[in-house]
């Protein structure tokens, strides 16, 4: 049994955000996101489904040109979509890719 402790686990920025995977398996994948105050992660069209946890701070995030405040303790769960996000304050994340069937 492995137990990952997201405040702990070491992450780099976006450019270098495959370092970020944690766990990975042929059904999802899972990486800390760290965004420091004023970064943000360019739009990017997700391929698989997706979940963002805000593990603290909070994110405005966009999907699909629809824009929400997410906040610390809230998760967010979309089909593939475009997404994209950014914080004034700093944010720590949980990301998840889902792989959907072919």
């Amino acid at each position: 049994m492995e137990i990952f402790d997201l405040m702990k686990l070491e992450a780099e920025g976006y450019e270098n955000r495959k370092v970020n995977v944690f766990f990975q398996n042929d059904l999802f994948k899972a990486r800390v996101i760290v965004l420091e105050a004023g970064e943000k992660i360019p739009e990017c069209q997700m391929e698989s489904y997706v979940m963002f946890y805000v593990v603290k701070g909070e994110v405005l995030l966009q999907k699909n040109g629809e824009s929400s405040i997410l906040k610390e303790n809230q998760v967010f769960i979309t089909e593939p979509a475009l997404i994209s996000m950014e914080t004034t304050s700093g944010a720590r994340l949980m990301g998840v890719q889902i792989k959907t069937r072919e």
